[in-house]
């Protein structure tokens, strides 16, 4: 149960990162929807937890290592019995195939890891009116050094933090929860007849996907069997279930233009729940610094070839992503996140489709 734990904290550690305890996320792909967005986060986490319960299996049966032999597996049908032997064209495009979605993993991952360090400068200069480069900066440094450790590292940090973000955002979704009579739930949100909603659910999980493959490679050594992969699957999607629907009831409580808000979630708290500010400060800074440093491991294991390239990639990125925080947190999110949920697809098809052949 320990290892189960421990895998499910850090693929909520990675989830729950600057875009997803702001409510910027929350916002972008579900909250306009009106009460069908709740629907939608029901859809979405599903469909996570389906993915994850989908890709461990593979992990596991495959012992896959890393995210190029996932690929492998999942486009070369690689292990499969009675194989065919491909054609060179068919070969050759499916090779084609491989380096292009492994290219997309790993930009994505990377501006993602630039969007979190754009997230923690945004909320120092929300909250406290600091410079904004001067919160990423700090955020940047730390980062370079938690990512000179070992993947135990990332683990130990995700086991103490995590646990502690769900409780608080809990306690702050309870206490909204009081103030928000569930019965005219309506009478706080727009009702939209958009079936959109279902097509949101489904991009929210393809780009999450994207991020949290990579990592659950990483955590391969933790699980032990089949059994393991289920309860991990289950914990994690109630869990994303139960967060996300919080987040989005904060978001009813916002009295002015939300679209003019970086960090919505954030500005409900500070004005109604004033004592409770500082610890949704935490529940921010600590989701952005977990997703933020497994992110990293996830992209220098894919990109680096030994440990001196793992030293002096994860320099330049730290240094990189201070520059480009500049551009913005909520329009990073606005601009990339719908993008690569559409190119998450394509992952998620593949992964599902390997199931399917596995069962004929």
């Amino acid at each position: 149960m320990k290892d189960i734990i421990k895998v499910v904290f850090v693929i909520i550690g990675t989830f729950i990162g600057a875009g997803f305890a702001s409510g910027q996320e929350i916002y972008l792909f579900f909250f306009s929807y009106g009460i069908n967005g709740l629907i939608g986060i029901l859809i979405s986490s599903i469909l996570m937890g389906y993915v994850i319960y989908k890709t461990l299996k593979i992990i596991k049966q495959y012992n896959v290592q890393n995210y190029k032999g996932f690929l492998d597996v999942i486009i070369n049908k690689k292990g499969e019995k009675n194989r065919v032997k491909n054609s060179k064209t068919n070969s050759n495009s499916k090779s084609i195939a491989i380096k292009l979605i492994n290219l997309v993993v790993n930009t994505f991952t990377l501006v993602t890891f630039f969007i979190m360090i754009a997230g923690f400068g945004t909320y120092f200069a929300q909250e406290f009116g600091i410079n904004q480069l001067v919160g990423s900066f700090i955020l940047a440094t730390i980062t370079y050094i938690i990512l000179n450790t070992s993947v135990k590292g990332v683990v130990k940090a995700n086991g103490i933090i995590v646990p502690i973000l769900i409780i608080l955002v809990g306690i702050i979704g309870i206490l909204n929860l009081k103030n928000l009579p569930l019965l005219q739930i309506k009478n706080y949100m727009i009702p939209n007849n958009n079936i959109g909603f279902i097509l949101q659910g489904i991009l929210y999980a393809s780009y999450n996907s994207i991020l949290l493959i990579p990592v659950l490679i990483t955590l391969n050594k933790y699980i032990k069997n089949k059994k393991q992969i289920t309860k991990i699957s289950i914990l994690s999607s109630v869990i994303i279930a139960i967060m996300s629907t919080l987040i989005f009831l904060l978001l009813t409580k916002v009295d002015v233009d939300i679209e003019k808000l970086e960090m919505p979630a954030v500005y409900v708290v500070s004005n109604m729940f004033y004592i409770l500010k500082y610890l949704y400060g935490f529940v921010i800074l600590g989701s952005i610094f977990t997703t933020t440093i497994s992110l990293g491991m996830s992209f220098l294991q894919n990109t680096s070839k030994n440990e001196k390239s793992y030293s002096h990639i994860a320099l330049i990125m730290c240094i990189t992503s201070v520059v480009v925080s500049k551009i913005g947190f909520s329009n990073l999110v606005n601009l990339l996140y719908p993008v690569f949920g559409y190119l998450g697809l394509l992952q998620i098809y593949k992964i599902l489709l390997k199931n399917a052949q596995q069962k004929r």
